[in-house]
């Protein structure tokens, strides 16, 4: 994806442009409905015309002067807008408040699945297999990620790092500027941030690709700021039954990526795997038993 596609999965880029093209009354009926999308997503044309007290062919054309060509299109817009702006107390509200233990632990281990599998069918495979090359190949590699999402940038440093990607974990709003300040041409980022994005990890990644970074976005929604600031982005849902969020498909997606770079140079790995064996028969990190 690049700043200069004018969809992104069937959404229009310039939606606020567009929007201010309509006329006062049709911006007046269309606003209620992105600002609060989560309530509106499910709804047939007709419902939503009954409750905004239109006509569904007034909805019709609001939708398609928004640029999208058909009113499902426009759910699907809404989809990723309410995955983009969800707060942990929508996440709270999806789950009953009489819900027994057990069954919320069933729903969480549902949603995490659920999540893997969405990752599992949407992800392009070549495009990520692409991603090896590229980390080898740079100069360095940095993780841009902070707030609950840090533990994610640092778990791609440990394991790609055992492989010689020059990679390093940046997970503070002054490391990521200073950071952003020094890349070059030669070094790639990897901005992980979720729904709205992280200033820090946005602008982190905004600033790196002035400097030349190829940037590599990973978020949850093509609505994400990532999607804009990156050359391209991976997604993976970090959707949850509580007010927390899900790292089962990012971590899903880390793993991928480290796989990929395992086999790139599996002769370089193999030597690894087998200093990494020995050492744990003998090391001394380990507990003797």
């Amino acid at each position: 994806m690049t700043k200069q596609e004018p969809r992104a999965n069937g959404s229009p880029v310039n939606l606020a442009e567009r929007l201010e093209n309509l006329t006062s009354k049709r911006q007046e009926i269309i606003r209620p409905i992105l600002e609060n999308p989560r309530e509106y997503v499910l709804l047939s044309v007709r419902a939503m015309a009954q409750r905004l007290q239109t006509d569904p062919a007034t909805i019709v054309r609001i939708v398609r002067g928004l640029g999208f060509a058909s009113y499902r299109e426009f759910q699907h817009h809404l989809h990723a807008l309410s995955i983009a702006f969800a707060s942990p107390l929508d996440s709270m509200m999806s789950t009953p408040g009489d819900s027994s233990i057990p069954a919320v632990i069933q729903e969480s281990l549902a949603r995490s699945a659920k999540n893997l599998q969405a990752l599992k069918n949407s992800l392009d495979t070549n495009r990520l297999a692409k991603l090896a090359k590229r980390l080898f190949e740079a100069r360095r590699v940095v993780a841009f990620a902070a707030d609950s999402a840090a533990i994610l940038a640092e778990y791609l440093e440990y394991h790609l790092s055992i492989v010689g990607v020059p990679i390093v974990a940046v997970t503070t709003a002054g490391g990521m500027t200073h950071v952003a300040r020094v890349v070059k041409k030669r070094d790639v980022v990897i901005a992980i941030s979720f729904q709205r994005g992280l200033r820090q990890t946005v602008e982190g990644a905004q600033q790196a690709r002035a400097h030349g970074a190829y940037c590599i976005g990973i978020s949850d929604t093509y609505l994400s700021p990532l999607a804009r600031a990156c050359d391209e982005v991976f997604l993976a849902s970090v959707d949850a039954a509580s007010f927390g969020r899900s790292y089962t498909a990012p971590i899903s997606l880390m793993d991928a990526i480290i796989a990929i770079c395992g086999q790139y140079k599996r002769p370089l790995t193999m030597v690894v795997a087998k200093e990494l064996a020995e050492e744990q028969k003998k090391g001394v990190r380990w507990y003797n038993t």
